[in-house]
């Protein structure tokens, strides 16, 4: 359901003039997603607050309930008790709403309540409740249509007077004394209007202003309003969300400290730099959906799990059944992506029976922002959301050796990685041929090393990158064994969770994995290489980004700047030690 909550979210923000107050009922995990979906967004005059679900199941959980919402939906009639006390209306939406205009016009329906009027609610607009659908359709018997409770304004304060908590329960269970078939939370809410006769009906207010979803099939079902209603709901679907960060203007509203910090840090940097895009996008906030699609994993209770981790654009949908069948651990997954190429994502995933099958792969969307590819950012994204001990550095081009998860959990125990600082080395190939017999041992892959179907990682354009890790003696190589730092090292490794995130600073292409590897050397990691560990770089088209490094001028020599800005903050950081990296990059 986040998925239509954003959605919904979407919409509100698109018509609204006014500041919002957003209260979420939720589990712990929406509560992370949705704060860390809010946080990023960063919209102006938007305040959200969260109240633990798991905390009021107890009070709802006594009523039969078959609803496909489960006994979320019957919250809603804890309101009263669960919202802050000074709290005194409220509009209370299901998360498959679509709004088709400013919210507030809703709102302004509290000023026609009249008298002891606490409720207002429409009625349904189906023929569900009629009974009259289909032969045998016998639903729970309401007045006419009954009324549809995915929008209802509350009166919290007259409710609260009317002492509504031991209202609703003296009539739910009166009810199922009567009849103990399963109730829906509107059927609650219908027995409780007749009971008190204190609703206000909204049915002219609402008419074709908001619309709701009330089915997983509704967006599928057949009558003369549903292209418009769809259309509507497509529209906010893939609606690029970056631009509902707009200014109220003319409307007063508490300063937002993030953005505030924000905007000072970004009026610091001169705009007349000739590296000022790249410098900006360091601290651009990139609006962030973690867990798109549903993940759950439980580590292994020996402390030896390892997540794989990488990065991804819509470019590279193809490589994620292939990996999946390559590494059967947990992955953890930033895809950077626009709304639009989200939904496509989501499409993708829904359709392959390979991922489908996968209740352990994370995928983080990050949304796109800027002229670069913030490679970086996505792998930190990334990372943050392992919850293994350890995770594996890898590439979305890559596919590890059949087997290799449960190698390095082995590697784990024998290399004693629990108590000491080590980089685990995963030598890295590559083939030129789009269909490979994937090596299902060393010496299958040595084999294919000499006939020339596979090659060390760039051995033909960037030898420095791998060379450290010693190839020749990885061929007979049966123990681990440790190599030295050299400069432009930057090899995939496992290390623990805890290990040093990637410099933002780097995007796009160059440099982003040495900074790392350089990073990890000054805190005094050991480099390890794996001697039956292996992983073959598959081929595809180059990349916009490399495309920029080798056509434009400016781009280098910002990244030659970003580099030795980079190995300056080493510098302060690491003292006396740092001095070779700065050595180094003068001799190579």
């Amino acid at each position: 359901f986040l998925r239509d909550v954003v959605t919904l979210v979407k919409s509100v923000l698109f018509h609204r003039r006014n500041p919002l107050h957003f209260h979420f009922i939720t589990d712990s995990i929406a509560q992370q997603i949705l704060s860390s979906l809010f946080h990023t967004w960063m919209v102006p005059a938007v305040r959200v607050d969260f109240y633990d679900a798991d905390e009021l199941k107890s009070e709802v959980s006594w009523i039969p309930n078959k609803h496909y919402s489960g006994i979320y939906g019957l919250m809603k009639l804890v309101l009263t008790k669960t919202l802050p006390s000074d709290l005194q209306r409220v509009i209370v939406l299901d998360t498959d709403i679509t709004f088709a205009t400013d919210i507030a016009e809703l709102w302004a329906v509290f000023h026609k309540f009249k008298g002891q009027q606490v409720l207002g609610l429409v009625e349904n607009q189906s023929d569900w409740y009629l009974g009259n659908l289909w032969k045998n359709h016998r639903p729970w018997p309401a007045l006419g249509r009954g009324f549809n409770t995915g929008v209802i304004l509350l009166l919290l304060d007259r409710l609260r007077k009317l002492r509504w908590e031991q209202m609703w329960r003296l009539t739910a269970e009166r009810e199922l004394m009567i009849d103990p078939c399963a109730l829906l939370n509107c059927d609650v809410f219908f027995l409780i209007v007749v009971t008190i006769q204190k609703a206000a009906n909204l049915y002219s207010a609402l008419v074709l202003q908001v619309i709701h979803w009330n089915s997983p099939k509704k967006l599928r079902v057949k009558n003369k309003h549903v292209e418009f209603f769809r259309n509507l709901y497509l529209t906010f679907l893939e609606y690029d969300g970056n631009l509902l960060r707009r200014e109220l203007f003319g409307c007063p509203s508490e300063a937002d400290h993030n953005s505030e910090n924000l905007q000072k840090t970004l009026s610091e940097l001169d705009e007349d730099d000739p590296c000022y895009e790249f410098r900006r996008e360091r601290f651009t906030v990139h609006r962030t959906h973690l867990y798109f699609l549903h993940y759950e994993y439980e580590p292994s209770s020996d402390n030896t799990d390892v997540t794989l981790v990488a990065q991804l654009s819509m470019d590279r949908l193809q490589m994620l059944e292939a990996i999946c069948k390559h590494w059967e651990g947990p992955i953890s997954l930033a895809l950077y992506l626009s709304d639009a190429e989200a939904q496509q994502f989501l499409r993708y995933a829904q359709g392959s029976e390979v991922l489908m099958s996968r209740g352990n792969v994370g995928y983080h969307i990050v949304y796109k922002e800027g002229q670069f590819y913030p490679v970086n950012l996505l792998r930190n994204v990334a990372m943050r959301q392992v919850n293994t001990p350890y995770m594996f550095l890898s590439d979305i081009d890559f596919l590890p050796m059949y087997g290799l998860y449960e190698y390095l959990r082995k590697s784990v125990v024998q290399l004693d990685m629990a108590n000491t600082k080590k980089a685990l080395v995963v030598p890295a190939f590559e083939t030129l041929r789009y269909r490979l017999s994937y090596p299902k041992s060393k010496a299958e892959l040595l084999s294919q090393l000499d006939m020339g179907t596979l090659f060390t990682f760039r051995y033909h354009v960037w030898t420095k990158g791998h060379a450290p890790t010693n190839f020749a003696k990885w061929r007979t190589a049966t123990t681990p064994y440790r190599v030295q730092w050299e400069a432009d090292f930057e090899p995939y490794v496992m290390v623990r969770r805890d290990s040093p995130e990637y410099d933002r600073r780097f995007v796009g292409f160059g440099w982003n994995k040495v900074a790392h590897i350089m990073e990890l050397d000054a805190q005094e990691y050991e480099f390890v290489v794996l001697p039956n560990a292996y992983m073959i770089h598959m081929p595809h088209a180059p990349s916009f980004d490399i495309t920029k490094f080798r056509s434009n001028k400016q781009y280098r020599v910002c990244l030659k700047t970003l580099k030795e800005e980079f190995q300056q903050n080493m510098s302060r950081r690491y003292g006396f030690a740092a001095l070779k990296y700065m050595t180094a990059e003068n001799n190579s």
